[in-house]
């Protein structure tokens, strides 16, 4: 893996098939019109999207026209170039403490799995952790999360299935707070983004976060798993319509060749990718690192 890591190596499915494909094409005697043509095809077969891979493939095309570039690897490095102009799109995700971050998203995309890796990853970091088990719809759903704090060794703060959210939130800040706990991750109920009485119940933990803990930096952030590639983009639209999404977690992207997704994703809604599930042990996630994406794609 050379100088890169965890990421590089969730990236193998989507670069073995784009990787061949670009070969075959490349192979050609002649880089033309039929070439530049092909090349959309592969990049929305990687599942970027038509208008990203219409976009890329188009500034590609007209740069190496008007350099009478020839020479393939200097076009694949344009390409690359490209795509890293698309990912540019959307800022680095970076966070202050003492930091509270709300994870949300739909039903089985792996938000739980997620809250402990995120707490083991700050721990690692040398941060205090508290997690908030602020889903109470979900039958045993603290339960389950109680189970990934003991693993990552974190304090939790649970209420009773079927009480208020916003409750929940008030208690874990006002821990955190007594405390001086520099992470708060906060998990919520698995919504469907069609369900608008949950999403006013996000809204309503928002202000909560904002109104009894002001000193601290909020992050709101939502996972999606990447298996489901460009079908996750409209989960993206309607959660950020609702909240303002500051970042996105990408889980099971190990499991799936659709890691081009993530190109469309933040060029079109210029929303960062804060971190990825890079596997399924306690410690398999990562930062997002745009250089570190690129090469794992090709």
């Amino acid at each position: 893996m050379g100088i890169f890591g965890k990421l590089f190596s969730a990236l193998k499915k989507t670069k073995d098939g784009l990787s061949e494909k670009l070969r075959l094409i490349f192979a050609r005697d002649k880089i033309g019109e039929e070439f530049y043509d092909d090349l959309e095809d592969i990049l929305i077969s990687s599942d970027i999207s038509v208008n990203t891979a219409e976009e890329i493939v188009e500034n590609l095309r007209d740069r190496m026209i008007a350099e009478r570039a020839k020479d393939k690897d200097y076009v694949l490095a344009q390409l690359k170039e490209e795509i890293r102009s698309c990912l540019d799109n959307a800022d680095d995700f970076e966070y202050e403490i003492p930091a509270v971050f709300m994870v949300i998203g739909v039903n089985g995309v792996g938000k739980t799995t997620s809250i402990g890796k995120l707490a083991k990853y700050f721990t690692s970091k040398g941060k205090s952790v508290t997690i908030a088990a602020a889903d109470t719809f979900r039958a045993a759903a603290a339960d389950q999360l109680e189970i990934w704090a003991e693993r990552a060794k974190v304090r939790i703060i649970k209420s009773e299935e079927g009480s208020d959210p916003s409750s929940v939130v008030f208690d874990a800040i006002t821990s955190v707070k007594a405390k001086k706990t520099d992470v708060l991750i906060i998990d919520t109920a698995g919504r469907l983004h069609t369900k608008s009485n949950l999403m006013e119940e996000l809204k309503k933990m928002s202000r909560v976060v904002e109104r009894e803990y002001p000193e601290a930096n909020f992050y709101k952030l939502i996972a999606l798993d990447a298996t489901t590639g460009q079908n996750a983009v409209s989960q993206v639209e309607v959660f950020d319509e609702a909240i303002d999404i500051d970042g996105i977690i990408l889980t099971k992207l190990d499991g799936t060749a659709k890691g081009g997704f993530v190109v469309a994703l933040m060029n079109e809604m210029q929303i960062p990718v804060a971190f990825v599930g890079t596997g399924e042990k306690l410690d398999d996630i990562d930062v997002f690192d745009k250089d570190e994406f690129i090469e794992g794609i090709f």
